[in-house]
């Protein structure tokens, strides 16, 4: 068929359309000697776009501590790789599919979870295991129940049927999401630690094989519409959403682990955003090489498609390969085994080009460097919010704390009954987490998600995903480096040692000074917290323009940790297990923080203040001590105290096998008379772990805490099937049946989403 259309010059209004600035075009113009015609306007538009490119973001994410010993494979890859001994590594990343989910809910969220795990097994890994992060609106939003529903389906949906579990997220709801929902995908696969593959096109004459689903018009655009904000026009814009077959990804997942089994390949690319112009592209600069591409051998599904729409299309389930010369039919025997669609469709040159033809006619010819190392990198404005200090102002003798029983008790039910604290068992029953019978320590079990590494050894890994995005909102850099310290603190609470983690940045227009100021204060708590706690940064994704004319998502940096369990047998959830058993807080006891805390929003609709302090040293002494008391098989009940405070934490701990307790904070009002009620039970401080342990080792938990330097309060006991919390002089401050509290907290999300 004739392209003439698309081999025209291009003008800058039509690269203003394809969501350049003019001032981009003309850099496009200079770059090329020329002006583009429409395909390689396309292909430059997707390259040069922030979902691509990172050029608002590149020069804050170079603060990053990347490497470490353990670390095989930093940033800039498919995803993170790190060292877990034994010859074994595992490979993960955290990325974002924000915009497609608000648009068609099932679908963005079910090509998200599929991205991520092509973006694993691309690394030569088998996928073991899948976490989520997922921010909605208000309850009370029209869109909200629509939203948690597809979204929720579309995760177990693609998950359950590629067969890895879901094994652990969090879910929260705020007004900032209205118009804009987040949804983070995250993935690990283990693989052995000399076989790692890379996006790579080197080779002379190597030949470019393409091989899973057939090209179809979905997708076409996506890359350029995740870096722009919604307005109300957002909702046509379905088409950009793609399908997701998670039957045809199985397939794939296996025919290139065999693949990776042979000594055929060079490199291999996911066809992810910006689909085959991405993968090639980038192979291409990797390798400082150049790709010819014969456009009209892709296989297709659907007729008279174009070089634009073939080098655009998102079409999920894909794969772009470079294998060694006289080995095609090696590599394509293995696809047609697998039933997946292939074909040799170029080869790697040295041109330093991307020289694309459609039935024997140049249809295109780009350097490859502009596209990729010379993309506009921006130094936005910065300016801290006019509004911040604020919303950081708190007078808590304007707030009324209830100081009787009966009042801290409703006010506890309040916060078990607020979406972000309440049971999320609704979300992770529709997920299969026990598929290939690796994992450990279920949702709602424990802190973190518990992986063993199957027909292997005894070890495995603990997975956390956390962000106090409220937290974020009052102080980005404070915000964002209690999400590193918390997920570090949850692998920790199983027994897990921190090892590195992956993040997903998602925040506003960065062409708006505030938010580049949010986005930069957020990087600097991260880094920060990273290089505190030897976790360094392997993977991540930047998600920016969250926002809905003009009105933009919280900051929310979600941290992805993992850790290394030694001995999967040997470990901790959150619940009691035995009648009679010591309860102890590892950290301190006299805390009583409640700026941005969840009892000041559930319970006094206030969301000001300032997170509470971080110290470095206590969070390594206090994580340093349950790890060994896990470890040690003295600890079989430990949970972190956050959301809620030490009484929440409680609570929680009760509502696993419905056994409840009775300890007494006296020491703290010992040591602070005027200290709050409400701030003791309900304040959010760092740095504290519940633990639960036989009586007959109490002198070995304390050996062990003072070993660490971390404080260690004895609180009381496991007992009977009530809340009973004691403050100064046995005053009782709550008194609660758990089976009455455990009703408030399950009831939420359900009523949420109409189930």
């Amino acid at each position: 068929m004739s392209i003439d259309h698309e081999m025209k010059a291009t003008t800058v209004e039509q690269g203003v359309q394809h969501g350049l600035t003019p001032e981009e075009y003309a850099r496009v113009v200079e770059a090329m000697g020329r002006a583009p015609n429409l395909i390689e306007l396309g292909i430059f538009a997707a390259m040069w776009s922030e979902h691509c490119s990172y050029k608002s973001s590149r020069r804050f994410l170079k603060q990053f501590p990347t490497s470490g010993p353990r670390v095989l494979q930093g940033p800039g890859e498919n995803a993170g790789v790190v060292d877990v001994g034994d010859g074994l590594a595992v490979c993960f990343k955290m990325e974002s599919h924000n915009h497609p989910s608000y648009i068609e809910p099932y679908q963005g969220a079910a090509t998200g979870v599929g991205g991520i795990l092509r973006d694993v097994f691309t690394m030569g890994a088998r996928p073991i295991a899948s976490m989520n992060s997922l921010r909605f609106g208000a309850p009370t939003h029209a869109k909200t129940a629509r939203l948690l529903n597809g979204v929720v389906a579309g995760i177990a949906g693609y998950g359950n049927c590629i067969g890895v579990p879901t094994v652990g997220g969090e879910v929260q709801f705020d007004e900032s999401y209205d118009g804009n929902c987040l949804v983070n995908a995250f993935t690990l696969g283990i693989l052995k630690s000399d076989k790692i593959f890379r996006g790579t096109a080197s080779g002379l004459g190597n030949p470019v094989i393409y091989i899973g689903a057939r090209t179809g018009r979905d997708g076409l655009g996506g890359a350029v519409m995740s870096s722009s904000e919604f307005d109300e026009e957002s909702e046509s814009k379905r088409p950009t959403v793609q399908v997701g077959d998670p039957f045809l990804e199985k397939l794939l997942l296996e025919a290139c682990l065999e693949l990776f089994r042979t000594d055929a390949l060079v490199g291999i690319q996911d066809m992810g955003a910006a689909g085959l112009t991405s993968s090639s592209v980038e192979m291409a600069s990797r390798a400082g090489s150049g790709m010819e591409l014969e456009l009209d051998l892709i296989p297709m599904r659907e007729t008279g498609m174009t070089p634009y729409e073939l080098m655009l299309s998102e079409s999920q389930e894909r794969m772009l390969l470079v294998a060694k010369r006289g080995r095609e039919k090696e590599v394509l025997d293995i696809c047609e085994k697998w039933d997946l669609a292939h074909a040799v469709v170029g080869r790697v040159t040295d041109s330093g080009k991307m020289v694309l033809k459609w039935h024997g006619q140049v249809a295109a010819e780009l350097p490859i460097t502009p596209l990729t190392d010379g993309a506009p990198v921006y130094e936005r404005p910065i300016a801290r919010p006019s509004w911040q200090d604020e919303v950081q102002t708190l007078d808590l003798s304007l707030v009324v704390q209830p100081i009787n029983s009966s009042g801290l008790g409703a006010a506890l039910k309040s916060i078990l009954a607020s979406p972000n604290v309440a049971s999320k068992e609704w979300v992770y029953r529709q997920y299969d987490h026990m598929v290939r019978l690796g994992t450990a320590v279920r949702p709602g079990d424990g802190d973190a998600a518990v992986i063993r590494f199957t027909g292997q050894r005894e070890g495995g890994v603990a997975l956390a995903v956390d962000c106090n995005s409220r937290w974020c909102f009052l102080d980005p850099a404070l915000g964002a480096a209690h999400a590193v310290v918390e997920s570090a603190r949850n692998v920790s609470c199983v027994g897990g040692e921190p090892l590195a983690i992956t993040d997903c940045l998602n925040f506003g227009n960065p062409q708006r000074p505030e938010i580049m100021w949010q986005f930069s204060e957020a990087c600097r708590g991260i880094s920060e917290a990273c290089r505190a706690l030897g976790t360094p940064v392997v993977s991540g994704n930047v998600s920016l323009y969250n926002e809905t004319e003009g009105r933009a998502v919280f900051p929310t940096p979600t941290i992805g940790m993992v850790g290394l369990i030694d001995d999967c047998r040997v470990r901790a959830g959150q619940s009691f297990l035995v009648a009679g058993e010591k309860i102890a807080l590892l950290g301190e006891l006299s805390a009583s923080h409640l700026g941005g805390s969840e009892y000041l929003r559930a319970v006094h609709n206030q969301k000001r203040g300032v997170p509470p302090p971080l110290d470095y040293a206590k969070e390594k002494s206090v994580q340093g001590a349950v790890r060994a008391l896990v470890r040690a098989g003295l600890v079989r009940t430990a949970h972190d105290c956050s959301d809620g405070g030490i009484s929440v934490a409680l609570a929680e701990c009760a509502f696993g096998n419905g056994l409840g307790c009775d300890v007494t904070l006296s020491a703290a009002f010992a040591r602070d008379p005027a200290l709050r009620l409400d701030g003791m039970l309900f304040g959010e401080d760092a740095a504290r772990i519940l633990i639960a342990y036989r009586a007959q080792d109490a002198d070995k938990i304390a050996a062990i805490a003072a070993q660490h330097a971390s404080p260690l309060h004895e609180l009381g006991t496991v007992a009977g099937e009530r809340l009973i919390i004691r403050g100064a002089g046995e005053v009782l401050l709550i008194d609660e049946s758990v089976r009455e509290l455990r009703a408030a907290w399950s009831a939420t999300i359900p009523a949420i989403a109409g189930a």
